[in-house]
């Protein structure tokens, strides 16, 4: 990522998605890849979908195709069946492996119509003969966008979550997918990378969006609070109480129920737990009536659960059935594009709730962007607020974000650094394969011996150090 004074300073302006791919509503418009290698045809439904509103980029390759789903992100692909080097079911195949539950539609000439029907046998959503009928091409495009769970409303779900980054991206889009079901998702990541924004965003997008989204934190409360607050409890059975507890599972009846930090669960309300997900039904403490529940249960963990199960304070057998899908949340640093955008997206929040408008000043931004944040975006939310607050000047400067991050900032490695870093890796994984053996090492790098061994000399490896003792 390259960051100017300029480019950092306007970054703090664009809190949404560019106006060329909104519709008039003001909602994005559905994304549509178009791969053909006729310049004709693929011209012609280019302007035939961009006619309908949709937002389109056209490619005339299968590399080239891959490329652009990876900036582009499209929602649905169109691709001809037979092109030189990769053919539509090669890049089915492809893009079935790096983005699962991506629509394809398949366009083809008559004499291909089997292998056709093979692509869809293999996933994709269906295929269009050519000439490509117009309305034809608009109902397939429509009925595969709606089976996607791509519509005009659908942006709403994940409204909190601010990104442009490629790997939020992949995460919003496996976290889509699932919604439509009733799947239980684990979340993991770092403490304050948006675990909950993400479980109120799968909610949000699920059939069970107009029924509660229930949060509660498994590590901020003790172990017969935490069990009362679940399950509920009869009434005068709990610590004197003299009322009856409904419990958070009958609260979310219908809904979500968000188990947060689930790896500080007490083992004996794991068991409980267990049972309720095995049943569906839940016994309140002091009661032997079985109460039937109707919930989704996400959990969320910064911790090693799999570490966990091996010094036995983690269920296994309740992890099997917490984790049917696991979503990984990247901490701060492996979206770092996306820091301008949350800065701003802060300070327009502060300058609601307090009248103080405020802008950093462009080194300022460019000291946020490539500094650690261990804590990740609560951290950083947590520091705007702090510069807000002590700023006495309209523009934030440089200074004051320095002393909120303690001293010395990260720093971004240079890209030739970062490609010599990769480099060193790679080396060293092959002569670590090839136990130190440079010919069979260069044969699987595909260079000649004498290039493979500048490059070891570059990178300062000696193959001695690998060879097996």
């Amino acid at each position: 990522m390259t960051l100017t004074p300029g480019s950092v300073l306007s970054e703090q302006r664009k809190m949404t998605t560019p106006p060329s791919t909104l519709s008039q509503s003001g909602r994005r418009k559905a994304r549509i890849l178009v791969v053909d290698d006729d310049p004709g045809l693929l011209r012609l439904l280019t302007i035939r979908l961009r006619a309908e509103s949709y937002d389109v980029e056209a490619v005339e390759s299968g590399a080239q195709a891959l490329a652009a789903s990876s900036r582009f992100r499209p929602d649905l692909v169109i691709t001809d069946l037979k092109m030189d080097q990769m053919d539509g079911i090669g890049l089915l195949k492809e893009l079935q492996n790096r983005w699962p539950g991506l629509k394809v539609i398949i366009l083809t000439a008559h004499g291909t119509i089997p292998d056709a029907v093979q692509a869809t046998q293999m996933g994709a959503f269906g295929f269009l003969t050519k000439p490509v009928d117009k309305q034809e091409l608009l109902d397939q495009v429509g009925k595969a966008l709606r089976i996607s769970g791509f519509g005009a409303s659908d942006e709403d779900w994940r409204a909190e979550i601010v990104t442009r980054s490629a790997v939020m991206e992949e995460k919003l889009a496996q976290a889509h997918m699932v919604a439509g079901t009733d799947a239980r998702v684990l979340i993991t990541g770092e403490s304050g990378t948006g675990k909950e924004l993400l479980a109120r965003a799968i909610h949000l997008a699920s059939p069970r969006r107009n029924r509660p989204f229930v949060a509660i934190n498994c590590s901020a409360m003790a172990e017969n609070l935490l069990e009362s607050e679940l399950f509920g409890h009869e009434k005068g059975s709990f610590t004197g109480a003299t009322r009856a507890h409904r419990g958070l599972f009958m609260a979310a009846d219908g809904g979500t129920l968000m188990l947060d930090e689930i790896g500080d669960m007490p083992m004996r309300l794991q068991v409980k737990l267990l049972r309720v997900l095995q049943e569906s039904v839940i016994r309140p403490v002091g009661s032997t009536d079985a109460l039937p529940v109707n919930v989704r249960v996400i959990s969320a963990t910064h911790r090693d659960l799999q570490q966990l199960m091996t010094t036995g304070n983690f269920r296994e057998d309740l992890y099997y059935r917490l984790n049917v899908v696991h979503i990984e949340m990247p901490p701060l640093n492996r979206r770092r594009e996306d820091i301008p955008l949350l800065v701003a997206h802060f300070l327009a929040q502060i300058a609601k709730e307090t009248a103080q408008r405020k802008i950093y000043a462009p080194e300022a931004v460019e000291l946020l962007a490539t500094a650690d944040w261990p804590g990740n975006i609560r951290q950083l939310q947590n520091v705007v607020r702090q510069n807000v607050a002590l700023s006495q000047t309209p523009i934030i400067p440089v200074e004051l974000v320095q002393q909120s991050l303690g001293g010395s900032p990260g720093r971004l490695p240079s890209f030739d650094e970062a490609r010599d870093e990769f480099t060193r890796s790679y080396l060293s994984q092959i002569l670590q394969i090839t136990g130190g053996n440079v010919s069979q090492a260069a044969r699987l790098a595909k260079r000649n011996r004498t290039d493979f061994y500048k490059l070891l000399a570059r990178h300062q490896l000696t193959p001695e150090e690998f060879k097996q003792r």
